[in-house]
């Protein structure tokens, strides 16, 4: 890890720090060894100046590793809910589940860097586990290789190795690169951690655009091409780690020197120990709990644990910012889904618009640096850290707020929620003459249906069962006709009502129960010819429709016009043209002459189309983006400047703990508590609101501290206790 000096030149970079570079400095062994050694030559500069040439190396591999793994996490959501065709709960589960797991890894790379490998090996062995990982995931991803076990078992196994991996570089990557410089190159170390940050935002922001695009817009196997999503990042990590090797020969190469992360919790377990085996009331008590670690560890350790968990303290309420933060990927992601993406020039996948975050990160680094902050010194507020991260919870419970209204509109498009014992029943007259339905013992349907009439809303049918056959009576130009169906619960129907060879008739068929999914559009046929047809929507959909108002199954495509469709009979092949079908609609299309060498046909749309524009979405993400800002470069800057150099790391990984148990938390509420989308982002933001005015709280009695200060004070009055205490052994107390 960088030493002391670095440690100072850190906070410039802080400045520019997002969430993803906090996992920069966890490693946290002692400071690499000074003065020459054979494992630390001089590395040759870059273009004549201060700046190893290794450098190079490790920025192009994060670069290619960040690219690697957010362009993998951006699809992966709509991987779970299309592919394997999970629900929407268990896509949110698995999804934070993986993320919660690549945040508790970093400190399994730490350990391995700092007492055993050291970073560079470390780098190297965990990089081959990633690259396999990626390939695994990329292989399951293939529909054509084995059933569905074999795509999930693959999946997950290559999830697994992915987070090892990713997780476990992390803490040495930046770490290894801040020990390419000379200790008299401090200024020039600053920069570079500046240079690898804006290399994680690039390679996140342009990977976050482009898998997206390589999922929705190419085709493979018949279907979105998850296999191409996942196989660019893996060709990207291969990259990283080929660049990576590559430059080795230039590496300075310090060896392991144990991690404090593992004193600090030896140390505070034997403390929590002693106590517990010396809990007589003839002992003296002493003036923290740590002070019981005094028989094993130094005045100095435990002087700056002390330190330590005075913050960690702080650290309590922080996994709900988290918890919230990271459903971008998720939640905030279906419900992309359900919008409408036509951006006129442009049409967005929903799962793009995450790139919208580290483009908001790096255009609000320097607004609220060099703008906001400074205008808020000059009109004399007190804006002090715990409020700034205290803001970011409020901006970040506001967006979620945003995205429960936004989900309440997007939800009357929707069909109505079925329950057990209804259905829902809708008329389509496709006779000439109107015709009125009457269902025995149902009070449905009290006026007339007109011939070719847009349908109105379903009408719900109430069942004495989990189905039931039902009489219906038609009344058609004074004619009385009728017919009995079978209804089952939870299902949806429309009554086609028709004249065929000089009477009237009827279907009942099935419809669509809900909204396609991902923003696809459903289209249905019904021939009202009297010979069958063979319908080319595009060049690879191919429909027969038999006929007599026989009607084919639905069939989704992308959102687009159609307007280039074949229709095929006996007598000659006719254009069809369909027109605009839209996200999330299903229509019904019914072919019903074929005059002067043209289809003639009638379109209805039985569900809605998503009529909420995804730009709405643009407001939450400005929120959230702002309180990422405001939240996470405080929170870490201020807990580094209330700790001692030496446990900066320890910090490290318990905020990266956080971010994990919020994660973990997500996964809980998805899976034990599954309600409306709205009431959880509702839940969320009460939630968030009600840990914020926790932490203030917290915050508030807390007293912001000089360590160095501070470890004078601790020196001072260990020095004045020390001859009150009473010699004791761990083992066996001792009076």
């Amino acid at each position: 890890m960088v030493g002391d000096k670095a440690r100072g030149e850190m906070n410039a970079f802080q400045r520019n720090e997002s969430k993803e570079t906090l996992f920069t400095f966890i490693s946290a062994g002692d400071d690499p060894p000074k003065g020459d050694s054979p494992l630390q030559k001089k590395s040759p500069k870059l273009c004549g100046s201060n700046y190893p040439l290794s450098i190079a190396f490790i920025v192009v591999n994060e670069f290619c590793e960040r690219f690697s793994y957010y362009g993998m996490r951006a699809v992966l959501t709509l991987y779970f809910l299309s592919f394997f065709h999970w629900d929407e709960n268990l896509s949110t589960a698995v999804y934070h589940a993986f993320s919660a797991l690549c945040y508790f890894t970093p400190v399994i790379g730490a350990i391995m860097a700092d007492s055993w490998l050291g970073k560079y090996k470390t780098i190297i062995y965990l990089s081959i586990v990633y690259v396999v990982g990626h390939l695994i995931k990329s292989v399951g991803a293939i529909p054509s290789l084995g059933n569905q076990a074999v795509h999930v078992v693959l999946s997950m196994v290559g999830l697994f190795l992915i987070a090892l991996g990713t997780g476990g570089i992390k803490p040495c990557v930046s770490a290894f690169g801040g020990d390419q410089f000379e200790e008299e190159h401090a200024s020039e170390r600053s920069k570079f951690f500046s240079i690898f940050y804006l290399s994680i935002n690039a390679g996140s922001l342009i990977s976050t655009f482009v898998t997206p695009v390589l999922r929705g817009d190419v085709k493979c196997f018949g279907e979105d091409c998850y296999a191409l999503a996942f196989g660019v990042p893996a060709a990207l990590m291969v990259l990283a780690l080929v660049v990576f090797i590559a430059g080795s020969g230039l590496y300075r190469k310090t060896p392991p020197q144990g991690n404090v992360l593992l004193e600090v919790c030896k140390c505070i377990g034997f403390a929590i120990k002693n106590r517990l085996k010396n809990r007589s009331r003839e002992i003296p008590k002493r003036d923290h709990w740590l002070d019981w670690a005094s028989e094993k560890y130094s005045k100095q350790l435990i002087g700056e644990v002390k330190m330590v968990t005075r913050v960690l303290f702080l650290f309590i309420p922080l996994p709900m910012f988290w918890a919230l933060f990271d459903q971008q990927g998720s939640r905030w992601t279906l419900q992309a889904t359900k919008m409408n993406a036509d951006f006129g020039i442009y049409v967005l996948q929903p799962d793009q618009m995450q790139f919208l975050n580290p483009l908001l990160i790096l255009v609000f680094i320097p607004i609220f640096d060099l703008g906001l902050y400074p205008l808020i010194n000059m009109c004399k507020l007190n804006f002090t850290p715990i409020r700034k991260m205290a803001t970011g919870m409020i901006l970040a419970g506001l967006a979620f707020g945003l995205a429960a209204v936004i989900e309440v509109k997007i939800n009357e498009t929707d069909m109505p929620r079925l329950v057990p014992k209804e259905s829902l029943i809708r008329v389509l007259n496709l006779a000439k003459n109107p015709v009125q339905v009457t269902i025995q013992d149902k009070d449905l349907f009290q006026q007339p249906v007109e011939s070719f009439q847009n349908p109105a809303e379903y009408s719900k049918l109430i069942l004495n069962g989990e189905q039931q056959s039902l009489h219906f009576t038609l009344q058609h130009q004074g004619l009385t006709l009728a017919f009995n169906y079978t209804v089952k619960e939870k299902s949806v129907y429309s009554l086609i009502v028709f004249e065929a060879e000089g009477s009237l008739s009827s279907r009942l068929i099935t419809d669509l129960e809900a909204k396609p999914e991902n923003g696809l559009a459903a289209v249905r046929f019904i021939n009202g010819l009297s010979q069958d047809v063979n319908l080319t929507i595009d060049s690879k959909r191919f429909i027969a429709v038999q006929k007599n108002y026989s009607a084919s199954e639905y069939s989704l495509l992308e959102r687009d016009i159609y307007n280039n469709g074949k229709c095929i009979t006996e007598t000659g092949e006719f254009p069809l043209e369909l027109g605009l079908l839209d996200f999330g609609a299903s229509y019904t299309v019914v072919i019903t002459n074929i005059s002067g060498g043209a289809v003639e046909m009638w379109k209805s749309e039985d569900i809605k189309a998503n009529n909420v524009h995804m730009a709405w979405q643009l407001p939450q993400y400005l929120l959230i983006s702002a309180g990422e800002v405001m939240f996470s470069i405080t929170g870490l800057a201020f807990s580094y400047s209330q700790s001692p150099a030496s446990m900066k790391s320890v910090l490290q990984a318990g905020w990266l703990l956080t971010v994990a148990v919020g994660n973990t938390f997500v996964l809980i509420v998805a899976e034990a508590a599954p309600m409306a989308q709205w009431a959880e982002f509702v839940l969320f933001t009460v939630l968030l609101f009600a840990v914020c005015i926790i932490f203030s709280i917290m915050g508030y009695f807390y007293v912001s501290v000089d360590p160095e200060d501070l470890e004078e004070k601790e020196e001072k009055r260990e020095t004045s206790s020390r001859g009150n205490m009473i010699g004791l052994v761990t083992q066996k107390t001792k009076l």
